[in-house]
């Protein structure tokens, strides 16, 4: 029995069938308890995924044989956000001065905090190389991650950590300052909490996910090209 197992695991389809069923059963007890961020289907599936494999015993390269698949289509998720943005073009053109202000600084302080408090915790060099892109998406924060000497894998945690977080205190941020403003909820969801912040956005209204699109897709791409040299200048 254990050695039809041990054969049985290594079949790619495998995982990528547990991966969809068990997303699916997350977002259906999100809906079931009223979407709420501390049940959100991307993190309920990496609890439930992880208690699985560690069950199974089996390791994380022969579970991405399958999860790969799922993983490759993380680029096109994230160019698809383009429709709804360029339904909201004329307002974006609007606000573009302002937009790319809060998304510099939201870059800026997301990966300076997070270095700054990792120095304040004794962490290595190499896990706050890890903590510096935690803000952007997964795509974005492991190529960053593994080509500035950090952990990818940790990196991609850290990420779902960050949207989740992202997710849980912005509601309660929007009571405290008496946000209304659907792109302002949307585009602080996007530049904080990438695609989770992003998707969660889209709760709020197609103007508030436009928004959390392009916040998210211009903080990558700004981090991505800031944090090489903001690294060396933290002395990194």
């Amino acid at each position: 029995m254990i050695e039809f197992w041990n054969h049985f695991q290594s079949f790619p389809v495998l995982w990528l069938v547990v991966t969809l069923v068990v997303f699916l059963c997350a977002s259906w007890v999100n809906a079931k308890a009223g979407k709420t961020p501390f049940l959100h289907p991307v993190l309920v599936s990496l609890s439930l995924i992880i208690v699985v494999l560690k069950l199974t015993e089996t390791d994380y390269p022969t579970y991405m044989q399958g999860g790969q698949y799922i993983h490759l289509l993380l680029g096109p998720a994230v160019v698809a956000l383009a429709i709804p943005l360029y339904d909201n073009l004329a307002t974006v053109k609007r606000l573009l001065l302002p937009l790319l202000v809060g998304c510099v600084v939201g870059a800026i302080v997301a990966a300076v905090s997070a270095i700054m408090i990792g120095v304040a915790f004794g962490l290595s060099d190499q896990l706050l190389l890890t903590l510096a892109p935690k803000s952007v998406t997964s795509p974005i924060a492991i190529a960053v991650a593994e080509k500035m000497g950090g952990f990818p894998s940790l990196a991609a945690g850290l990420v779902l950590i960050t949207g989740a977080m992202g997710c849980l205190i912005a509601p309660f941020v929007y009571r405290v300052l008496g946000i209304k403003d659907e792109s302002v909820k949307g585009f602080v969801l996007g530049v904080g909490a990438h695609a989770m912040g992003t998707a969660f956005a889209f709760e709020y209204g197609m103007v508030a996910g436009a928004f959390g699109g392009l916040a998210m897709g211009m903080t990558g791409a700004f981090t991505a090209f800031m944090l090489p040299v903001l690294v060396p200048l933290l002395g990194l």
